[in-house]
């Protein structure tokens, strides 16, 4: 009796290991044909969007690089020291070029750069690395004000630039430790998934927020106490740059979002829990 209970209790092991063996090798072979489809060809349809982001993101870092270095004036009086001018004139080139242009090219990674997941999201996390470093040490131009920190943070745009860049380094982190290390479980990543990709495009709204509010508070500086005429042409160069970051965002976030975009059998891939937790 004993013996035909071990014998049967032997089939059903051997059964199952033969199932999930089966499983595994249909997940890695539907991961390994998901990769060579990404690896061949970018969707035609993502083409367009991808240019005129690209595109955008090129008129942006013209428009904040001639605004910056031709009005050089308009950053600071001139009773201030040529190191505060420079302090000045670094905050937006780091804060826009350095941080939300680098941070949307993060974003659009995964729908362009070709090869394997690991090697997108390893640009992915450079990227944003770099983008991080970039907006905190543009918030730390702001600390060499003449009058202070606080004197310096006062106004809204001063106030959300702070929790936009906290809430990037959380979500920079929370991207690391998640995705990035080989010791997580795949349940537990697919879970922070959502999360990760809803706080990304969120922070990345609010940095494009951010800039607006800070573009309109200098403009509104310039125009009210140092008679910069309305119809001049750096109040056309500050509107361009606003225009041109609502644009660049748009562009971006609906790259990220769009389901149209998105491969077949990657989702086919990530629907499977199985897959996900072996």
């Amino acid at each position: 009796m004993l013996s035909s209970a071990s014998r049967l209790l032997s089939v059903l092991y051997s059964g199952t290991n033969k199932v999930d063996l089966k499983l595994k090798l249909r997940c890695r072979q539907s991961s390994e044909q998901t990769h060579t489809l990404v690896m061949a060809t970018i969707s035609p349809s993502l083409i367009p969007l991808l240019f005129f982001a690209r595109v955008s993101a090129l008129a942006v870092a013209v428009l904040v690089l001639f605004w910056a270095l031709a009005f050089k004036s308009s950053f600071l009086t001139p009773s201030l020291s040529q190191q505060d001018l420079i302090y000045a004139v670094l905050h937006p080139l780091l804060m826009v070029i350095g941080f939300i242009l680098l941070s949307g090219e993060a974003i659009l990674v995964h729908r362009w750069l070709p090869g394997s997941r690991g090697l997108k999201k390893l640009v992915h996390l450079c990227l944003q690395g770099v983008a991080l470093a970039c907006g905190i040490f543009g918030i730390w131009t702001r600390f060499q004000g003449k009058d202070g920190i606080v004197a310096n943070f006062y106004s809204l745009h001063s106030w959300m630039g702070l929790v936009c860049v906290s809430l990037f380094g959380a979500q920079w982190l929370m991207g690391f430790l998640n995705f990035w290390h080989r010791g997580e479980v795949r349940t537990v990543r697919i879970k922070i998934l959502p999360w990760h990709v809803f706080l990304g495009l969120y922070t990345y709204a609010l940095a494009i927020a951010t800039a607006e509010t800070g573009l309109l508070e200098k403009l509104t500086f310039l125009q009210t106490m140092r008679n910069v005429q309305k119809h001049s042409t750096e109040s056309m160069v500050v509107n361009s740059l606003g225009l041109g970051l609502a644009l660049l965002s748009g562009f971006v976030i609906m790259a990220a979002v769009s389901p149209k975009y998105q491969t077949i059998k990657s989702k086919l891939l990530y629907s499977d829990t199985r897959c996900l937790s072996s």
